[in-house]
This record gives structure tokens, C-alpha cells and sequence, in this order.
């Protein structure tokens, strides 16, 4: 049963009301629960996918920065409703269980999207994005072939899986990155760049000096505001390309 929780933002200095809402969907029996936000019926889409603790206030605080914008966001539940692990080896272990069935971890992805375009989102100009764990889904979602407008990862895992390549990669892909990650390497970062080279995949990858992993998570000590501001810019560029160019 889809779960409803309206909510009206006055955003200051526009002249229009965002919608936001906590969305309880299906995906194959189980229940997960998203949060949507939209300033315009069949405004253009970012879907936005989670950190390894699962959908938290900080998903929900860069989902209704991106509203403000002119996106409709559709921020996906990847672990399932009520389920927001705190300790590491939880974490560990939800993030493990889709690492270690990268069909579910497509499927999950869709059926988000196939929820934000139910609710009302353009299903023609989508990027999907994503934050450490959500950025290794991102790129996930790339290598699958979905065939949307974009692919955007922060801080995300850049490793490519064992029997997967980026050949049938059908849209750009931005990676961004601190320089200074001790989770995700340059190595890795270098790799992947050849990949995308051999199989001619459209690329940006951008790496922030002194930035260490999570560098845009608010209030942690290795928040890096500068590589912050940057990397939040070059999303919204990129957006604005990708979605708002007619």
C-alpha cells in the first residue's frame, strides 16, 4: 500500500511549492520506502541513490537542495523500509548482500524508477546519482545499459566486478572524486578510466586534492567544503545540460 506523507516546502526566493513525500513501494513482496520531492509535475528526474547506512536525512537534505533547482528527486530505498544500519558490520553486510547479487541490486534500482515515473517524474531526461555505495550503483546501472541521460558518482566504488565491462554503457558518466580517498584508490580511479576509454563511453572524471572519502557528508571531520561546493557545481552543470537543454 503506498504510504503518503504530503508535505509542503516554501523555498525562499521562489516562486513555487515543492512536494515531498515518504513513498512505501513493492519490489517482489518486500517493502521499501523512498522519499520524493518534485517542484512541477513531469519535472525532469534525479534519481538518487544512497549511502551504505541506507536512506538517511542526508539523502533527503541534497534530495530537496536538487528540488530547489527545478528536479523532481526520487531518493530509492535499497535495503528495505525501516531498515537504516548504524554499526559497520551491518552496514557492511546489507551493502555485501547486493554487492554479491548485482541482479537484485539492478532490480531495486529500476523498480525506483519505475516509482518515480509512476508518480509523476519525465521518464525521458533522467540522471541517476548516487554517494559512496550508491555510487558504485550508479555506475552499476551504467555497465546494465540503461539508457538514460547521465550517470554521476560521489565518492562511489569504481571497481568493475568480475565479467562485467562498460560496452554497453549508453549515456556520459561523471566521476567525483577526492584525491586524497583512502577507501578508493587513484589506482582505482585511473583503472576505471581506462575502461571507460576502451569502450569509448562518454567520461568526466574529476579528482578534488585533499579530499579524503565522503568528502561531501555534512558534519563528519573529513567533510571537505571546498571539494564540496566544486563537485555540487559540476552537478548542476552537468544537469542542466543533460536535463534542461531542449
Amino acid at each position: 500500500m503506498l504510504l503518503k506523507k504530503a508535505l509542503c516546502l516554501a523555498i525562499t526566493g521562489l516562486s513555487f511549492t515543492v512536494a515531498a513525500e515518504n513513498i512505501d513501494y513493492q519490489v517482489n513482496g518486500d517493502t521499501y520506502q523512498g522519499f520524493y520531492v518534485t517542484p512541477a509535475e513531469k519535472a525532469p528526474l534525479v534519481l538518487l541513490i544512497h549511502d551504505w547506512d541506507g536512506l538517511t536525512d542526508y539523502e533527503i537534505k541534497r534530495a530537496k537542495m536538487l528540488a530547489e533547482e527545478g528536479y523532481a528527486v526520487f531518493a530509492a530505498d535499497l535495503f528495505g523500509k525501516g531498515i537504516r544500519p548504524t554499526q559497520d558490520n551491518d552496514k557492511k553486510q546489507h551493502t555485501g548482500e547486493l554487492y554479491q547479487d548485482r541482479r537484485k541490486m539492478r532490480l531495486l534500482i529500476n523498480a525506483a524508477l519505475d516509482k518515480a515515473v509512476e508518480l509523476g517524474a519525465n521518464p525521458h531526461k533522467v540522471v541517476v546519482i548516487g554517494y559512496c555505495f550508491g555510487g558504485a550503483a550508479v555506475l552499476e546501472m551504467a555497465r546494465s545499459g540503461k539508457d538514460l541521460q547521465g550517470f554521476v558518482s560521489f565518492h562511489g566504488g569504481l571497481t568493475t566486478p568480475p565479467g562485467q565491462d562498460y560496452a554497453n554503457a549508453k549515456a556520459e558518466i561523471l566521476i567525483l572524486h577526492g584525491a586524497a580517498d583512502k577507501a578508493i584508490s587513484m589506482q582505482d580511479f585511473a583503472k576505471l578510466s581506462t575502461e571507460l576509454e576502451i569502450h569509448q563511453v562518454p567520461n568526466e572524471m574529476i579528482a578534488y586534492g585533499g579530499a579524503d572519502h565522503a568528502f561531501t557528508v555534512f558534519g563528519i571531520d573529513r567533510y571537505h567544503a571546498e571539494a564540496d561546493k566544486k563537485s555540487w557545481q559540476r552537478l548542476l552543470d552537468f544537469l542542466n545540460k543533460k536535463l534542461q537543454a531542449s
